[in-house]
């Protein structure tokens, strides 16, 4: 009877602190949703950006390397990346950008780049991920080789990257990844089905990966950042393949917009972030809508947009 009055009490005085620990939990939320942290330096920090040939990943390449940072410019398209390393240079008095072109989805290729950035380079204690999104297509009329190529490219690379980069980051205790998903890794969109569960994957390595250097304890100085980008990343080229139908709702948004915000939220070491940041609360609450209601608002809305 004793050990029973025993345990009952220690059960209610874990769930008081656990209340209280989370009461703080949202006002400190509350707090930094108007007062945010202060932003991290990047000066002389050793950053690989994949997918730096063009649109996010080049602007948050230019951006990096304009506040000090050294900028790892990973991408397949050699002529683009070098673009954007000239422009990198070219602008910045502080930082510095170097090209490396790699097939991520490879991983020997990978492997390969890890050794040769160690070698001459030094220690990556940053790696934001943002290929290129494929382009919207039916999956019944999708071939294997592009639902593979999805799959290698926006999964399987990270897992590569990961593998190159991540025991380091845990022995120096130092390191910070970012990955971006779109809107379709929260919520299905027709003819995207090989890209929203890719885009789940992303969101559940993330959050799985997380857990595992918390729970051991090797997480003091490695941060995980997811990005959701809302509802879609285009430049002035691609503004045709927009469709609106609430235009001041759901405006186009820009790679050098998106980039300073993406920056801006590995700087202030956050889990989540949303682009626009609003979004990310509206979501939350949206998916507690029953199923038919979910629906009806996605054909009020009705919008679309090609990723190529």
């Amino acid at each position: 009877m004793l050990l029973f009055v025993y345990s009952l009490a220690v059960l209610w005085w874990d769930l008081a602190r656990v209340v209280v620990a989370c009461s703080f939990a949202v006002i400190e939320m509350m707090y930094r949703t108007i007062i945010p942290v202060k932003e991290k330096p990047v000066l002389g920090q050793i950053i690989l950006v994949v997918g730096t040939g063009r649109g996010v990943g080049r602007e948050i390449a230019l951006q990096l390397t304009s506040l000090g940072a050294v900028v790892i410019c990973v991408d397949i398209n050699e002529k683009m990346n070098l673009a954007t390393v000239s422009a990198a240079n070219k602008y910045s008095t502080t930082g510095r950008a170097f090209s490396c072109i790699c097939d991520v989805s490879d991983r020997e290729q990978v492997l390969k780049m890890a050794s040769e950035i160690k070698k001459n380079i030094g220690h990556v204690t940053g790696i934001i991920h943002c290929c290129a999104l494929p382009s919207p297509q039916s999956y019944i009329y999708r071939t294997e080789q592009e639902v593979r190529r999805t799959v290698d490219v926006c999964v399987m690379s990270y897992f590569w990257l990961l593998e190159a980069f991540l025991q380091e980051m845990v022995e120096k205790n130092d390191g910070h990844i970012v990955a971006l998903s779109s809107v379709t890794g929260l919520a299905g969109v027709k003819q995207h089905i090989s890209m929203s569960a890719s885009q789940y994957a992303v969101q559940g390595l993330m959050e799985s990966l997380s857990e595992e250097l918390r729970t051991a304890k090797m997480s003091n100085n490695i941060y995980m950042t997811l990005v959701h980008i809302y509802p879609f990343i285009v430049s002035r080229e691609q503004a045709k393949d927009i469709r609106l139908r609430i235009p001041s709702y759901f405006g186009t948004i820009y790679p050098k917009d998106a980039a300073r915000q993406i920056i801006s939220g590995m700087r202030r070491n956050y889990t989540e972030v949303s682009i626009p940041g609003y979004l990310l609360y509206i979501s939350r609450i949206l998916r507690i809508l029953p199923h038919k209601a979910s629906v009806m608002l996605r054909e009020l809305l009705d919008t679309g947009v090609d990723f190529a």
